[in-house]
């Protein structure tokens, strides 16, 4: 410890004898001086100028140069304004937003019953008019809100151009839609009807195309799939049950008849049996 503390204090000695050598040589050689002197000094009574406003030229309104053919013609603006598609007016929706963090999955079963019984109810529909099913996912009805058709039904019975299509459901109210061509599918105005219907992920349409441009639209919906499902096992347990009932009643007629077969065996018997004593006795 001894040995290190000696170092220390050698080693400070010879470095202030060091810095003590190079301010002697920086005086010697007047580098101090010399330094002072290049530094810019602050001029006291100068201020500086504050800056000047610059003046602003007055706008000169000069008629614009025109032909003197259309001199006395109403200017054209060139103003570019929103442009409807197909010179439709745009239908207004009035709806909050819908919470994407809340949504709610329909289940495999309820989805596939809800299929089935849009099949069912498109079997009853007039072969004339061709139709298709399509179920509803998440993004057909909450966030993005388009709605992609059948590839093949659009290529053979839609037009082959962009065209606005209307919805019919099934209180006969319409709605309009642009249908995509090139997209085979509905972009604008479908998120107002499925808003305005109530449509969630497991439902599933029923489209007939009963015009060119015209859909006639049949909801099956998914959360009463699963009422109509109970039910319909409600109604499997009662005619389960009857059909139980119907079973015991019968075997208890058939062991009825049976013990009643029995006894008029027995009664045979007997009667035999006392017909041959007696003729015996003879």
């Amino acid at each position: 410890m001894a040995g290190a503390k000696k170092k220390v204090t050698s080693y400070e000695e010879v470095r202030r004898q060091r810095v003590e050598e190079n301010k002697k040589r920086m005086e010697d050689l007047n580098l101090l001086k010399l330094a002072k002197h290049l530094r810019p000094q602050p001029n006291p009574t100068s201020n500086p100028s504050p800056a000047k406003p610059r003046a602003r030229r007055p706008a000169v309104l000069a008629p614009a140069r025109r032909s003197s053919r259309i001199a006395d013609q109403p200017s054209v603006s060139y103003r570019e304004g929103p442009v409807e598609p197909l010179g439709e007016t745009r239908r207004t929706f009035r709806y909050q937003r819908r919470d994407l963090l809340n949504r709610v999955y329909a289940s495999s079963e309820v989805r596939q019953y809800a299929i089935h019984r849009a099949e069912e109810l498109q079997s009853t529909l007039d072969p004339e008019h061709p139709s298709f099913v399509k179920p509803m996912l998440q993004s057909h009805v909450t966030g993005g809100f388009w709605l992609g058709l059948p590839s093949l039904f659009c290529k053979t019975y839609l037009p082959k151009e962009d065209e606005m299509m209307t919805l019919i459901d099934e209180g006969e109210e319409p709605s309009q839609t642009k249908y995509l061509a090139g997209k085979t599918g509905l972009s604008g105005g479908w998120r107002g009807f499925a808003i305005d219907h109530e449509l969630v992920d497991g439902d599933a349409l029923v489209f007939q195309l009963v015009s060119p441009t015209e859909f006639k639209v049949y909801i099956i919906r998914a959360n009463e799939v699963g009422g109509d499902s109970e039910k319909e096992n409600q109604d499997e347990e009662e005619e389960e049950d009857e059909a139980l009932e119907k079973g015991k009643q019968a075997k208890a007629k058939a062991a009825e008849k049976e013990n009643k077969n029995e006894e008029d065996d027995d009664l045979d018997s007997t009667r035999r049996r006392s017909k041959r004593i007696r003729t015996g006795r003879k």
